[in-house]
């Protein structure tokens, strides 16, 4: 059964940082794109950030760039989403994504990924 499965979330200040992982069991995604979109409370799921299957290529939302930044370790099947400066408006649940299958480039639609995690909660407040 494949899984991903988000952690790191948490309740933090405006101008904190966290670092979600995201851990996938089941099948390696060392050649998947993988991503992270975002849902805050009332709003659609929307893209935050990708990377191809080595890294090589990253992809990131307006409302993100130059604060987050996503990154994966292949060995560990495991990615990463670095986020710094956090604002009350990136409260939402955060979700990671892999393709399934191998792809050479990045991709920003959630239509893109197979594979889903089943969210963590970041909350931040004013």
């Amino acid at each position: 059964q494949v899984q991903l499965v988000e952690s790191g979330g948490g309740l933090v200040q405006a101008g904190g940082s966290l670092r979600l992982s995201c851990a996938a069991s089941g099948r390696t995604f060392s050649t998947d794109a993988v991503a992270w979109f975002r849902q805050g409370p009332g709003k659609e799921r929307e893209f935050v950030s990708s990377t191809s299957w080595n890294g090589a290529i990253t992809y990131y939302a307006d409302s993100v760039k130059g604060r987050f930044s996503i990154s994966r370790d292949n060995a560990k099947n495991t990615m990463y989403l670095q986020m710094n400066s956090l604002k009350p408006e990136d409260t939402a649940v955060y979700y990671c994504a892999a393709r399934g299958g191998y792809s050479s480039g990045t991709y920003s639609y959630a239509g893109a990924y197979e594979y889903w995690g089943q969210g963590t909660q970041v909350t931040v407040s004013s």
